[in-house]
């Protein structure tokens, strides 16, 4: 199950939210999505297990929590839609 996490700080890094996710099991994937002209994080990123039971157990408890004064979001990952550029 990939999991999207949203609203965390720019100085967030890919190791760091390995630890974060790390006591529900071990995640397959961690990737931190960041600023191409900057290099810093934009605030969001996304978690990949392959125990649904453990992305199941790390969503319940880190939805909400604060973790360097921001609460995160933590959700299933939605696909982005095909031919949707999001862009206008």
């Amino acid at each position: 199950m990939k999991l999207y996490v949203g609203n965390f700080s720019s100085d967030m890094t890919e190791d760091r939210l390995r630890d974060i996710f790390t006591p529900f099991g071990t995640p397959d994937s961690v990737r931190v999505i960041s600023d191409r002209q900057t290099g810093q994080a934009r605030g969001f990123g996304f978690v990949e297990f392959s125990d649904n039971a453990a992305a199941n157990a790390a969503m319940a408890s880190l939805d909400k929590k604060e973790i360097d004064g921001r609460p995160l979001t933590v959700n299933e990952a939605r696909p982005i839609n095909a031919g949707s550029s999001g862009r206008f």
